[in-house]
């Protein structure tokens, strides 16, 4: 029955790695793959969870089942960072935590619970999106569609989003994503988030907010704005939570589901059916990363190293933004670029054409997706003059 199977073409991130991994030119640059990278080009495992991976080891008494909710102190560190310390939606109980798989794994989770719980609704995503959001929603049997964000300028294009949302029929779920857009960068502002919310309200929609990247935008509470807006001012939300980046705990799949009900006794009731749908799935999600979390979490001592650390890590983010701006003004190219240094997280959409991109990889070893989404943490302030040098001569 096999040979009935046919090849499908590989992930496009994993197939730049392999190139890249093979290339032999000295000055080659990784701008691909969507990991956290210092000033040497390494993914450096942070000192909190050092320190944290050191007090379980010697403290761990247990490898037993965790549970398809997860770690309870997992969910109680979790949640309010999130959702915010003394938040009103924490004290009317009604959230619910389930520790998943990675960010990843709780998208899953969200989509399977729609599916079953909720059907008929189709699911509308940013263009562009996350990639992998294009296949996990159709998987669970969604149909997705889209609204745009950028337009033909490489700027957010928030009038078309907007108008698109007030046209979405009533009762579908609209994926949002809290902070650092991916693959863009571009972020709404305040007043644009509360015109989202107005328009959800309206259209009676369900929110599904992408949460994978708080603290590397402005900071933990101002990434968080968009979330406990919604959470606060609408009666239910879903978020997906990822621990991968701001942590640095790629490997160890660490993300959360966060179910937002009208009340308490709502909440319990999907907290019922999202155990079932996790038991289906995976049965019980990997303990190891929950666990360094909620080490780090409840310890104040290293919720304070950890909380440097991630400071550290956005500023020289943002500083190599406008470094990258710099570095292309002897060339004319500031302005076309300064769009760059506005936006936020570890992804830019530079404006670079499919045609660019592919002379950046073959003539400069300069290696990213072919959207021109570059990895801004692959910047490095000794490469950046040979980037903006590579960049000049491809535009």
């Amino acid at each position: 029955m096999f040979e009935q199977i046919e090849r499908v073409p590989g992930d496009a991130i994993l197939g730049l790695i392999e190139a890249f991994k093979k290339d032999t030119n000295p000055q080659k640059v990784d701008l691909g793959v969507g990991v956290y990278r210092d000033a040497k080009g390494n993914t450096p495992v942070m000192r909190a969870v050092k320190d944290a991976e050191a007090q379980l080891l010697e403290n761990e008494m247990t490898k037993t089942y965790i549970g398809s909710h997860g770690d309870p102190r997992y969910g109680q560190a979790v949640l309010p960072l999130v959702l915010g310390e003394g938040s009103p939606v924490l004290e009317a109980g009604r959230a619910s935590a389930t520790q998943s798989p990675g960010g990843t794994g709780a998208l899953r989770l969200a989509a399977d619970f729609i599916a079953t719980q909720l059907p008929g609704r189709s699911i509308w995503v940013s263009d562009p999106t996350w990639p992998n959001h294009l296949g996990i929603f159709p998987a669970a049997g969604l149909t997705l569609k889209k609204y745009p964000y950028v337009d033909g300028n490489n700027r957010l294009d928030f009038d078309g989003m907007l108008a698109a949302l007030k046209q979405i029929p009533e009762g579908d779920v609209v994926l949002l994503h809290a902070c650092c857009h991916n693959p863009t960068g571009f972020d709404l502002s305040r007043d644009q988030w509360g015109q989202v919310l107005e328009v959800l309200k309206e259209r009676k929609l369900l929110p599904l907010v992408d949460f994978a990247y708080q603290g590397f935008g402005k900071g933990l509470d101002e990434d968080a704005y968009g979330p406990r807006l919604l959470a606060e001012n609408l009666d239910e939300v879903i978020i997906t939570s990822s621990c991968s980046k701001n942590f640095g705990i790629y490997c160890e799949r660490t993300g959360c589901l966060i179910m937002v009900a009208r009340n308490n006794e709502q909440m319990e009731n999907i907290r019922s059916q999202v155990a079932i749908v996790a038991r289906e799935n995976y049965s019980n999600p990997p303990a190891h990363g929950g666990s360094i979390v909620a080490e780090i979490l409840h310890s104040p001592e290293l919720t304070a190293t950890w909380r440097e650390e991630l400071t550290e890590m956005r500023d020289r983010i943002n500083s190599l933004r406008r470094d990258f701006v710099e570095a292309l003004k002897p060339y004319g190219l500031d302005e076309k670029y300064a769009h760059v240094a506005e936006q936020k997280g570890m992804f830019s959409y530079t404006g670079l054409t499919p045609e660019q991109v592919d002379r950046l990889r073959d003539e400069f070893s300069i290696y990213m997706v072919r959207s021109g989404r570059a990895n801004v943490a692959g910047f490095s302030h000794d490469n950046l003059p040979y980037l903006a040098k590579a960049i000049a001569a491809v535009n």
